[in-house]
């Protein structure tokens, strides 16, 4: 086993028995239907690596940024030493977090080794299933974030459960994600919007592959209660997809929230549909082409909800939990 990638050793250790540092043997993929997907853990993952998806994600991370003022965190946190960010895709919200927070150590994981190799000295990356057992040191971390990973995890109480572990007393969690549905409040939106039937298609390709991404977000404040963890608070935000607002910060978060979207299509569906919904590629083609004309045209105003949950570890373990 090798260091992670950086230029200092990790301070809280590996993540998982799997752990595997950015070396060249896990600097491998596989291909179908033309999109590039992890190696590593093949299977795990349902969304592709490859340069359009890196695009993607830095673009739904200016999206976020946008929409939470800059926040790169809800969590109140007073000057974090060891900081975790689960599902860091492209690196880019660990990056931010380097700069923010320069006396932290970052460590950022993913099943893709696509991040960066010049990074801030206190960010490194290592490849990682999370899902699998955990050997992080109890009570090592001040801070664990994970973003828009509810249409990948199965079984989020393990992982909130091995978070709560793995944090000091006092350490938070914060979990970001963008609902799979589209919503409306107002009467623009007709029943057969395309948008909103992508969404649930989408949803319904991922149960079946065991991924319960709508049901994960609305329980994650829940699961955190149940894990042990207090002070669980939970901020609502809305994503507009496309330019109806006329709010001009909404409106730009309208425009990036609908590229992103466009941009991804392909790379959200191909996959889970053939998978999960045994669909052919042909199929998927045909069907998103009404997607796409949907999300250029479309005047109703529709958005997605996005949730930040974060929940603090108690400094006394028999500490009441909120309710």
């Amino acid at each position: 086993m090798t260091e992670p990638s950086g230029s200092r050793s990790s301070p809280s250790g590996m993540l998982s028995a799997d752990s595997i540092s950015m070396s060249e043997e896990v600097r491998d993929y596989v291909f179908e239907n033309s999109r590039r997907y992890h190696k590593y853990s093949e299977g795990r993952y349902h969304f592709p690596n490859d340069d359009a998806e890196q695009e993607r994600e830095d673009m739904q991370h200016a999206m976020v940024m946008l929409m939470c003022d800059g926040k790169l965190h809800y969590a109140p946190l007073d000057n974090p030493q060891s900081v975790l960010d689960i599902g860091t895709g492209t690196g880019i919200w660990a990056i931010d977090m380097g700069d923010e927070y320069p006396e932290a150590e970052i460590l950022g994981i993913d099943l893709s080794p696509i991040q960066p190799l010049w990074v801030p000295r206190n960010v490194q990356f290592l490849v990682d299933n999370i899902e699998e057992e955990w050997v992080q040191p109890e009570r090592s971390l001040d801070y664990i974030h994970a973003r828009q990973m509810a249409p990948t995890i199965r079984d989020w109480p393990r992982i909130i459960a091995e978070a709560y572990k793995a944090l000091k007393p006092g350490g938070w969690l914060e979990i970001q994600d963008l609902k799979c549905v589209v919503q409306c409040d107002n009467d623009t939106m007709l029943e057969n919007d395309h948008c909103a039937l992508y969404a649930a298609t989408l949803a319904r390709a991922l149960d079946g592959l065991d991924i319960h991404c709508i049901q994960s977000v609305e329980s994650y404040p829940r699961w955190l209660r149940e894990a042990g963890f207090i002070h669980v608070r939970e901020v609502v935000l809305k994503a507009p997809i496309g330019t109806w607002s006329t709010d001009p910060h909404q409106a730009k978060i309208g425009l990036y929230n609908r590229n992103m979207i466009y941009d991804g299509l392909h790379g959200f569906s191909i996959r889970p549909f053939t998978h999960g919904l045994g669909w052919t590629p042909e199929e998927v083609e045909v069907y998103l082409v009404d997607v796409r004309k949907a999300l250029l045209n479309s005047t109703a105003h529709i958005y997605l909800p996005f949730h930040s949950v974060y929940a603090q570890k108690p400094h006394d373990p028999g500490a009441k939990r909120s309710r």
